[in-house]
């Protein structure tokens, strides 16, 4: 908090009483004007000496007239249209800043730290509502464990370091290409753990490409990890469709290195994060994670167990489409729009990564698990809420419509009907999907395949970087990618 700076707490309960103890132990400069809260039990009176106020719907026009200057929202089970609803009350009174304990930290079973509060954002008000998940239950099987992420650096591989935290692991080795979000990343776990989140977990950044073979089996070598969380790889489909090659030499041949290394060297369980795309893919993206998945789920295990975890897109990722809306939203527009009837399945980053957590501990052997995404959302509805969150209207942002990009699809799907068969688990909101036939393709074949075209290989120098003869083989596999006729060879 700044100096000076005047505060309003939004729910009197558990979490708001541990916010101002520890404002009230650490930053002396903070005003806690009040708690603001519907219960009419704790109404008119005071609560760690600080008076409470409400029903939050009628003191609109008292909060504008004091001009306060932060508004705290800690009411971690709090619904999506409960949240809407006080974020439309604070909008409207002019609160200059408006934070947010987020409901998936996964505060189930301990305080709330005021490290942990960000800013609120639109995602925190679209979707259904996420599945509650007690990560103290949940993160048991971790105590005491080393635990890798790939691709730590990214939306999925960091909100994983961040509620590991609280899983009493011994070491977290966060492994990315990009120093600058594995420096962002350790920065911030340090700074949490020094604000009171998780446990004394030791931190260990890595630096590495898992497309270096020699180095992927020298560090599983060495780590002795007891879980591998794979996240890693390339994920923004327009991209890979101008870059096909190296979409396939990062996600699948990554994957068969960090795979081969693990049956080597390795006696852990390995879950590779895989994507909706992956069902009857359409883009070189789609089917780079489709052959990644069938890779591990074929591998010889040796002392491991391996396992896939689907789902679909995550709200506020790197390169997905609300930071992109905002962007849009925030230079006055147009928003770019593919196709009035686009839809997709969402859920937020820390609700995945909490069912992924929970797959991973209760899974088995060989397991594809599928996290149930709820309904699909229309991308124009999401765009049209976030124009009005941020305080415009349709007449001030246009739509633009710029119809569908390279290997996308109109709708996705979360399981290929004709070929799987998805069935409950015991656990909410997770399910397993069963193959009704066995693959179609060998996947040593595959691999002999793409390879040439990947590596520089000897006698088969023609093939390298062929980007046509990529397509024309993953055409054979997957109908529905198409080899253009001006598809360049490189």
């Amino acid at each position: 908090m700044k100096m000076g700076q005047k505060l309003f707490i939004l729910g009197a309960g558990f979490t708001g009483q541990s916010i101002v103890k520890e404002i009230k132990s650490k930053d002396p400069h903070c005003e806690i004007i009040a708690f603001l809260d519907d219960d009419p039990q704790k109404i008119g009176t005071r609560i760690e000496g600080i008076p409470v106020l409400g029903p939050i719907k009628d003191c609109a026009s008292l909060l504008k007239e004091s001009n306060p200057h932060e508004a705290l929202i800690a009411i971690p089970s709090a619904p999506r249209d409960t949240l809407q609803r006080i974020y439309d009350i604070l909008h409207e009174a002019e609160f200059r800043s408006i934070r947010i304990i987020p409901s998936l930290s996964q505060i189930i079973h301990g305080p709330a730290h005021l490290v942990q509060a960000r800013d609120i954002d639109p995602e925190d008000l679209l979707g259904r509502n996420p599945v509650a998940i007690d990560l103290v239950e949940t993160l048991g099987y971790l105590k005491g464990k080393r635990v890798l992420i790939t691709g730590a650096g990214g939306s999925i591989g960091s909100e994983l370091t961040r509620q590991l935290l609280h899983a009493g692991a011994e070491r977290i080795y966060i492994l990315g290409h990009g120093e600058n979000s594995i420096y962002q990343l350790e920065k911030e776990l340090y700074r949490l753990q020094k604000g009171g989140v998780g446990s004394d977990a030791i931190i260990v950044p890595v630096i590495g490409e898992l497309q270096d073979r020699d180095y992927i089996f020298f560090l599983i070598q060495r780590l002795k990890a007891d879980y591998i969380f794979h996240t890693a790889a390339h994920k923004h489909v327009p991209m890979m469709e101008k870059n096909p090659v190296e979409a396939l030499k990062n996600n699948l041949f990554g994957t068969l290195n960090l795979l081969d290394a693990a049956v080597q060297h390795g006696n852990c369980r390995l879950v590779l994060i895989s994507t909706d795309k992956a069902v009857s893919p359409a883009s070189v993206y789609g089917a780079s994670k489709k052959l990644a998945e069938d890779l591990l789920l074929s591998r010889e295990k040796g002392n491991n167990q391996f396992m896939v975890v689907r789902f679909g897109n995550v709200m506020g990722a790197r390169g997905s489409i609300l930071p992109l809306f905002k962007e849009q939203i925030l230079q006055g527009g147009p928003v770019t729009i593919t196709h009035k009837d686009m839809k997709r399945y969402y859920m937020t980053i820390p609700e995945a990564v909490s069912l992924v957590l929970k797959t991973a501990g209760e899974g088995t052997q060989g397991g594809l698990y599928l996290l149930d995404m709820g309904d699909p959302l229309c991308i124009e509805d999401m765009a049209r809420q976030m124009i009005g969150f941020y305080g415009f209207n349709e007449e001030e942002i246009q739509f633009k419509y710029i119809g569908l990009r390279e290997g996308e699809k109109l709708e996705e799907t979360l399981w290929d009907s004709e070929k799987e068969d998805p069935k409950q688990t015991d656990f909410t909101r997770i399910l397993t999907i069963k193959k009704k036939h066995d693959s179609p393709y060998h996947m040593d074949k595959i691999l002999e395949e793409i390879r040439p075209i990947c590596f520089l290989l000897p006698a088969q120098e023609d093939l390298y970087r062929n980007r046509r003869i990529l397509r024309q083989i993953l055409s054979q596999y997957f109908p529905l990618i198409k080899v253009p006729e001006d598809e360049p060879e490189y």
